[in-house]
């Protein structure tokens, strides 16, 4: 966080001090007394830290149990990945009308209705018949997913300010790097006595006990009066002016391309580890949890060292390591160097999106002048290029082949966008 953005920020905070309170903002009030002594409370943290962690709990505790829906339903391969790649479609766009909606009124009654529509389609995806009702439910569950993750950091920004709002960011980013951790291991373990039909029963009760949680453990954060107002004009236009910034463009391309060997991967490795290369679902859900491991310490250690090295230059070596991971998996599968080669690969993809992601949303949102709007335009592109294209590559085939090729090809044409897009600013 810039130093700017806290003193706009404290700004703001003090406007809010000299405002005449209004009832729905005595709550705010009180809350920024608290955390204007830098101190911040453990519940808020858990509570959004486990908002903003729906995203991986959709989708990465859902994984292991892949191949089982597709056996379960009569579906194809690409037909199972398609609900997956429903539910990365419906976080992304999401989050496009979760955040204005909040921005417009209020944190509390958007982010209320997110969790409880979570709830209800989680349970639906419980009991649907057949893939195509499945996928149209995952959808839904990824839009309402969406809220919490949008609408926790906006809370976050809401009840603290200069040290403790970074100090909060980074609780939050520990609890949320715990979910991809976590969620493919339990997901892998409840297989051990249930269908896949309990992960979702799993996904129902923890969005219901987080609903729970935040009826009775937050209030609303933005006064009426610090509310935005101007409408879907305002957005559409910050739109417009972001797809013509060459900056914003290149850096937010490059890292949609880099998302989408990620979410390849965790589409098309189900099939591929458990069918092809004959892995249990708990040991599946343990690989998985190890790279995402990896993915962790890299994106700490990266945080760790932008003070001497710059976030252009952690990206750029983001992207090398990505393409000598897509070099080293390609040349597995299709060589003798089998398995090992090919974990070995997938650790490295994985976790080379650690320097990039963070890397790339710095520089695409430093220069934004709508930051909400630009987060949630940057938010669109990375899970969409992926989602999409994860079932075509599943339509290729049952073998790892279309797979490492997907991976190696969207790994060169990051570092191409790179080039040829992004160029080091002083500002950097």
């Amino acid at each position: 966080m810039h130093r700017r953005d806290f003193s706009a920020m404290e700004q703001s905070n003090q406007k809010a001090s000299s405002t005449p309170q209004t009832e729905g903002s005595k709550q705010f009030v009180k809350d920024q007394q608290e955390s204007k002594s830098g101190r911040i409370r453990p519940w808020h943290i858990a509570i959004l830290g486990g908002l903003g962690a729906f995203g991986p709990l959709a989708t990465d505790m859902y994984l292991p149990s892949l191949p089982m829906v597709r056996h379960d339903l009569g579906a194809t391969m690409a037909q199972a990945q398609i609900t997956l790649s429903a539910c990365i479609l419906g976080l992304s766009l999401g989050q496009v009308i979760a955040g204005p909606m909040s921005d417009a009124q209020g944190r509390r009654r958007p982010l209320l209705i997110g969790v409880a529509a979570f709830v209800v389609a989680s349970l639906l995806c419980t009991f649907a018949p057949t893939i195509e009702i499945l996928t149209i439910f995952r959808f839904i569950q990824g839009i309402a997913g969406a809220a919490g993750i949008s609408i926790a950091l906006a809370i976050a920004s809401d009840l603290y300010t200069g040290t403790a709002l970074a100090r909060s960011f980074s609780l939050l980013m520990m609890v949320n790097a715990l979910a991809p951790i976590l969620a493919p291991v339990i997901g892998s373990q409840l297989l051990n006595f249930t269908s896949w039909r309990g992960v979702f029963i799993v996904l129902t009760l923890i969005g219901l006990s987080f609903f729970l949680a935040t009826t009775f453990g937050l209030g609303e954060t933005l006064p009426v009066e610090h509310r935005q107002k101007g409408g879907i004009a305002i957005i559409l236009q910050a739109f417009r002016e972001l797809l013509t910034d060459r900056r914003f463009i290149g850096y937010a391309l490059s890292c949609s391309l880099a998302f989408a060997t990620g979410i390849i991967y965790i589409s098309v490795s189900p099939f591929v580890l458990q069918n092809v290369y004959h892995l249990s679902p708990q040991i599946f859900g343990l690989i998985f949890g190890i790279n995402a491991l990896g993915l962790a310490l890299v994106a700490q250690t990266g945080s760790r060292l932008v003070d001497r090295v710059t976030p252009y230059k952690l990206m750029y070596w983001g992207i090398i390591t990505s393409v000598i991971g897509g070099m080293i998996l390609l040349i597995a599968v299709v060589s003798d160097i089998g398995f090992l080669g090919v974990l070995i690969a997938c650790f490295i993809i994985t976790a080379s999106l650690g320097l990039i992601a963070p890397n790339a949303t710095t520089l695409a949102l430093s220069g934004a002048k709508a930051a909400g709007s630009a987060s949630a335009l940057l938010g669109v592109l990375q899970f969409s290029i992926g989602a999409i294209f994860a079932p075509l590559v599943g339509l290729a085939g049952s073998t790892a082949l279309p797979m490492a090729i997907a991976i190696a090809t969207f790994s060169l044409a990051t570092l191409l966008t790179f080039v040829l897009l992004c160029r080091p600013a002083r500002t950097n």
